[in-house]
Order: structure tokens, then sequence, then C-alpha cells
């Protein structure tokens, strides 16, 4: 089965999306990647788990922490959706799921069906 990672940062509808891509599929393990302000306001009845980051952080600090909780838990069929957030958490995002050695895919939603980007 995939997992998910999804950034839940800054974006104007953004935390609907990944609700929703959430819902689209039986996912295996999501995480969620995002500031301390969603890590206490996003809810969802899907179980989850949060990675807190600080967005404002060097990309370097960004992919140590998101490396440091992905560790050992993520597979080789890994789903990504960055609707959400920065291109610099986007990249640290990216980098941590290959340096992990996930096999990636880049996915969103286009009338409530998951699609491959």
């Amino acid at each position: 089965m995939t997992d998910l990672i999804a950034c839940l940062s800054l974006g104007k509808g953004t935390w609907a999306d990944v609700a929703k891509l959430m819902e689209a599929e039986s996912w295996e393990n999501i995480y969620l990647i995002g500031t301390k302000f969603g890590k206490e306001k996003f809810t969802h009845s899907k179980k989850f788990t949060f990675i807190e980051i600080d967005p404002d952080g060097e990309i370097e600090a960004i992919k140590k922490a998101v490396s440091e909780s992905l560790k050992g838990k993520i597979g080789i069929d890994t789903a990504i959706n960055l609707t959400s957030g920065s291109g610099k958490e986007h990249m640290a995002v990216i980098s941590a799921a290959l340096t992990l050695g996930a096999g990636i895919r880049l996915i969103s939603l286009k009338n409530n069906n998951v699609i491959e980007v």
C-alpha cells in the first residue's frame, strides 16, 4: 500500500484540498508536514502523523526534521502532495523522501480523484 506525505502549511484553501486527498484513497500511513499552527488546528477523521517544521528555518533544518521523523517509516511507494506550503518546504520534503530511499510520485486531486502529476 501507499504512504501519503502532504505539506499542510500556507495557501488559501489548501487545507481543504489536503483533507479531501486524505479521504480519496486508503493510505497505509498519512504524514502531514506543517507549522505549529497547523499541528494545533488541523483535524481529520483519518489517523495521521503530524511532523512539525519551522518554515522560517533553513532548508537543511526542515529536511532534517522531516528525515528524522520519517526514517524507517516510509516505503518504496510514497505519494507526495505539495499543494500547500512554500518551495523551500517542498524541496526539503522531496529531498528527505529521496534520501530515505522512497520511490515517490507527485499527486493531486482532479474532480475528487487522485491523479499523478
